[in-house]
């Protein structure tokens, strides 16, 4: 939006010109959201206590946790606010990435507060169905991943790229590139999901890896950087990185108020979007198998669940005390905080492994 303001006053002194630069809009994107954060969050956590939206503890739940009920939840609308403010101002409107991205971040937010709202506001302890969870979810998967595929003009739009090797790209097909563009989006948003059951353990990693994916993004999208560290060159995909911004800085500004201890829960109107933002992020840039090694967290965290489920019904064990994996640790006596940091940890080293593809090649 400011972006076509911008190119107005520019007949009347070049100065607004630099708007036009990628790498500003980007920055202002990150300062954008990270300022409505700031400005936005106290009153949306007074607005959602006084409203009693607070957080529901099981009671098999680790111990530690039960101090945590009646934390506002439902700040997950707080991010997409940012995000999405953010990127109408700083972005170039006319760029289909711009609107894919928004529409399936809204979309999966909206699934989120559905059930958050059943769940928390109505006392509804079933919330949304999962059927009907996977249902929604599995339209606009399909939905973003159709239109990518409709829309895309180059090969290498639908090609995966295999990372760490440059000269092996697979043509996926129609088939192949919607069924795999499916599984990322909606596996990362609920890996994101199961991962957000500590105190800014889920919008640490979210910051990092979606930071990562917008160094993809603005190089994927720059003729020249593309060309010189091998990468398929996209064009109109470095408009994206505005987003990416507005994501970081909106998660920054979440963390604010998230770290321990703290004073608002982002809930599944919060984790599903940001994860579903992150896996379109990943199929938008052709880097579906770098996201499993920056996400590594949330893939393991979804592991867990995947084999103490399985193993239960098959043996009658649990693998874990508790699954997500985080709890499995809780329950071994590891104080929140150190599990919270560690896993941060671990996602900073998979995120520089992941950025380390770009040139080992």
């Amino acid at each position: 939006m400011l972006l076509y303001l911008a190119d107005y006053l520019s007949q009347f002194h070049s100065g607004f010109n630099v708007v036009q630069y990628l790498t500003l809009r980007a920055i202002f994107g990150v300062l954008t959201a990270l300022i409505i954060s700031f400005v936005v969050g106290p009153v949306m956590i007074r607005r959602l206590s006084f409203h009693q939206i607070g957080q529901m503890v099981r009671d098999d739940g680790p111990q530690s946790h039960l101090s945590k009920a009646g934390t506002p939840t439902m700040g997950g609308a707080l991010l997409l606010v940012a995000v999405v403010v953010s990127t109408l101002l700083w972005s170039d409107l006319s760029n289909r990435y711009v609107w894919v991205l928004m529409l399936v971040t809204l979309m999966f937010g909206a699934i989120g507060f559905i059930d958050d709202y059943k769940k928390i506001a109505l006392k509804d302890s079933v919330g949304l169905p999962a059927r009907y969870k996977y249902l929604w979810q599995s339209i606009a998967g399909f939905g973003a991943a159709c239109f990518l595929y409709a829309t895309a003009s180059l090969p290498a739009e639908t090609q995966l790229i295999i990372p760490f090797v440059k000269d092996i790209v697979v043509d996926l097909g129609f088939v192949g590139f919607v069924v795999l563009s499916y599984f990322v989006i909606v596996g990362s948003s609920n890996a994101v999901n199961l991962t957000d059951g500590l105190d800014g353990l889920a919008i640490m990693p979210t910051v990092l890896v979606s930071g990562a994916l917008g160094v993809f993004v603005y190089i994927s999208g720059h003729a020249s950087f593309s060309n010189y560290l091998m990468v398929p060159f996209l064009p109109g995909v470095g408009e994206a990185v505005v987003f990416c911004g507005a994501m970081v800085g909106a998660g920054l500004g979440f963390l604010w108020f998230n770290a321990y201890p703290a004073q608002v829960f982002m809930g599944d109107v919060g984790a599903l979007a940001l994860g579903a933002a992150l896996g379109l992020l990943a199929v938008i840039v052709r880097q579906e198998l770098v996201l499993l090694i920056m996400g590594g967290v949330f893939v393991v965290e979804t592991v867990s669940v995947i084999l103490q489920v399985a193993s239960f019904k098959l043996t009658g064990r649990r693998i874990f005390r508790m699954a997500p994996l985080h709890h499995h640790y809780e329950l071994k006596g590891w104080p929140e905080p150190r599990i919270i940091v560690r896993f941060w940890i671990i996602t900073v080293i998979l995120v520089l492994i992941g950025l380390a593809s770009l040139k080992i090649r």
